[in-house]
């Protein structure tokens, strides 16, 4: 199923060079500084309980595609929320994925899935029908095995670092049982504060009573809450965590003065906050969460410009994060002004912006990053997290804001096995678009392999401090 030139230039020159940067990179190690696997996996270090539970039911972008063409989220063995009947059964969910295989034509999840078909279980035949039952039967097998237990699994695919991301409210309990293990992968978290920020979250005041409690904090006063967040912050850092990462529904910042922030935040503790209130707020949280992070030194990541949740039903009756979060339209350069203001020329802060707008790549992203020094893009995300979207990423961001003011890939994936695909594919696009600069006499050749390994490896290790 996988050609070894996939993705390379058509032209054979350039092709040529491709290859060559290709083999300088290929076998680098993996960094994956954000993502959204399960701790739980690496502390308990079970086997995965069969090939569905590993590739269709964690997985929002194979599931949404099949519900897309009416099947049942409860057929495809996805959790409901209030513990209803769903289907357990893992081969009959396999079945029913494998029969709809050729739903995923041209898309990038026909290619991570083909990837981990075959260099983890050697499957080269296309998904289908017919042959359901026999793959499920080859990758049941290998997953009984010891050398397919998550952690030896995490060291076939050559990774390094794999960072996980957890709310305030998570007691890392499984980050501290991986620590306890003696096991040499690491494996970190990362401190995601949006349920006890976003006053329009579900549960936000039950969650913010938690908050308080877990991090033994009066959080009546806005400096009470601030340091409820310092303290948690710590905790995570403690933890292995290098880095924040902020979901907002948009990029807007703001600075407010100390009164002006203490009155807001009554309003928000009360539950009468308005909607623009409680987008004003999230806004301040943005410059406070800045601001700690020249203090503690964790990296800040910003991941704007999704509708969350745009299926009502689906998130009635499963929850967050089930392929419903849709892109929206998003401004950077008026609403990251307050924050820029205060902390764009800091040498000691890193803030990785990410888009889920292609439109603003060349208008706002890379002349904000191609200036502030605090400023890095974040890689081609989510929905763009593709060939085609990696491409237009880096046609449209090199000229202004060039490599360095990038920071390699991560792969923000739920799905496991997934991993080593998005980073091949990644190093594959990379290394076609440095070899067209070569062959254009843009780069010579030794630039553009040193290039190749930033952009696979150094960029990533050296922003997110790792």
């Amino acid at each position: 199923m996988l050609h070894p030139d996939r993705l390379f230039p058509a032209d054979p020159a350039t092709r040529d060079v491709a290859r060559r940067l290709y083999g300088r990179v290929r076998d680098l190690p993996i960094l994956s500084p954000h993502g959204h696997t399960d701790p739980r996996w690496f502390a308990e270090n079970e086997p995965f309980a069969d090939p569905a539970s590993l590739f269709v039911v964690p997985d929002h972008y194979v599931f949404r595609m099949l519900m897309s063409q009416g099947l049942r989220l409860e057929d495809l063995g996805v959790p409901r929320r209030d513990g209803g009947a769903v289907e357990t059964d893992g081969r009959k969910i396999w079945r029913l994925f494998c029969a709809n295989w050729h739903l995923f034509r041209g898309t990038p999840s026909r290619m991570w899935l083909s990837h981990a078909f075959e260099g983890l279980f050697g499957i080269d035949e296309a998904p289908s029908a017919a042959n359901a039952d026999r793959l499920y039967d080859t990758i049941a097998e290998a997953l009984a095995r010891p050398e397919y237990r998550p952690r030896a699994l995490y060291e076939r695919m050559n990774i390094e670092v794999l960072a996980t991301t957890e709310s305030p409210l998570d007691d890392l309990r499984h980050h501290a049982a991986i620590r306890a293990s003696g096991w040499a992968g690491r494996v970190i978290t990362a401190y995601r504060p949006d349920p006890v920020v976003d006053p329009e979250h579900r549960g936000f005041l039950a969650n913010l009573a938690k908050f308080a409690e877990i991090a033994d904090v009066d959080v009546g006063t806005f400096a009470g809450y601030l340091e409820a967040h310092r303290r948690r912050r710590a905790f995570f850092k403690s933890m292995g965590a290098t880095s924040t990462d902020h979901g907002h529904p948009t990029a807007a910042t703001a600075d407010l003065s100390t009164a002006e922030a203490e009155a807001l935040y009554a309003e928000v503790r009360r539950g009468t906050a308005t909607p623009a209130q409680a987008e004003t707020f999230r806004a301040q949280m943005l410059t406070e969460m800045a601001r700690m992070s020249l203090d503690d030194g964790l990296v800040m990541q910003i991941h704007p410009g999704a509708f969350r949740n745009h299926n009502a039903e689906v998130f009635e009756r499963f929850g967050a994060d089930k392929g419903a979060d849709i892109p929206t339209r998003t401004d950077y350069v008026r609403a990251l002004k307050p924050l820029l203001d205060r902390f764009g020329n800091s040498r000691d802060l890193t803030i990785v912006l990410f888009t889920l707008d292609e439109t603003t790549y060349a208008r706002e992203l890379a002349p904000l990053a191609g200036h502030y020094p605090v400023l890095k893009l974040g890689p081609a995300w989510w929905f763009h997290d593709s060939p085609e979207g990696m491409r237009r990423y880096r046609e449209q961001v090199t000229e202004t804001a060039g490599f360095y003011n990038t920071v390699g890939f991560n792969d923000d994936t739920r799905a496991f096995p997934s991993i080593p695909a998005r980073h091949d594919v990644s190093r594959r696009i990379d290394c076609a678009f440095l070899a067209d600069l070569v062959v254009t006499h843009r780069l010579d050749e030794d630039e553009a392999g040193e290039v190749a390994h930033d952009l696979a490896y150094r960029l990533a290790k050296a922003a997110y401090r790792l």
